[in-house]
């Protein structure tokens, strides 16, 4: 049997964190190398009911004599929406406003309220494009499907830029309150 590396032309499978629920956060080092970047997330399940699942990004700044920036705190531009469907009735469309950021610096929301029950999660793929490059900034878009905890499916798309010239190299992903209680979270460099 053909491998899954080995049937998507260029993705490389490059770390993987599936054990130590649960914990506060999730994070990887970013390798230079890759064009782009790929974090396919696994019914992350939250310990919180209601939760939003976030990601954020430290950059390389030679000049600062470190490796990398520390806080998680890089600046980020971005837009959010979502379409959701009830286990027994109701459906809607909306733009997040509230959960997009214009020059901030919090962690950007990747869903919308994720639930806590055993039958609840999310799951998705977060594409950055371009993380090495110290020249322009670092475009990346999300999707997600949620099971919310009033028996909601909700897809949610996400996009953006992160704006720095530095590279990336490390990035952080979380709920926004409580901790990861299970998933599977794995990094994909694209060549």
């Amino acid at each position: 049997m053909i491998g899954y590396q080995e049937q998507v032309d260029g993705l490389v499978l490059l770390s993987e964190d599936t054990e130590g629920y649960p914990k506060s956060t999730v994070e990887f080092d970013i390798p230079a190398g890759y064009h782009t970047m790929e974090f396919h997330y696994y019914n992350m399940h939250p310990a919180t009911n209601q939760v939003d699942f976030m990601f954020q990004v430290n950059a390389y700044d030679p000049s600062a004599g470190t490796p990398q920036l520390t806080g998680f705190n890089e600046t980020i531009t971005s837009t959010i929406w979502y379409v959701q469907a009830g286990e027994s009735s109701g459906s809607g469309l909306a733009y997040m406003g509230g959960y997009d950021q214009g020059n901030g610096t919090g962690y950007q929301a990747l869903n919308y309220e994720t639930g806590s029950d055993a039958d609840q999660a999310t799951s998705g793929v977060l594409t950055i494009s371009n993380p090495s490059s110290t020249t322009y900034v670092k475009h990346f878009m999300g999707k997600a499907n949620t099971s919310q905890s009033d028996d909601y499916t909700v897809y949610t798309g996400v996009g953006g830029y992160i704006n720095t010239a530095l590279a990336i190299t490390q990035i952080s992903f979380k709920f926004d309150s409580g901790n990861v209680d299970s998933g599977i979270i794995r990094m994909y460099g694209v060549r």
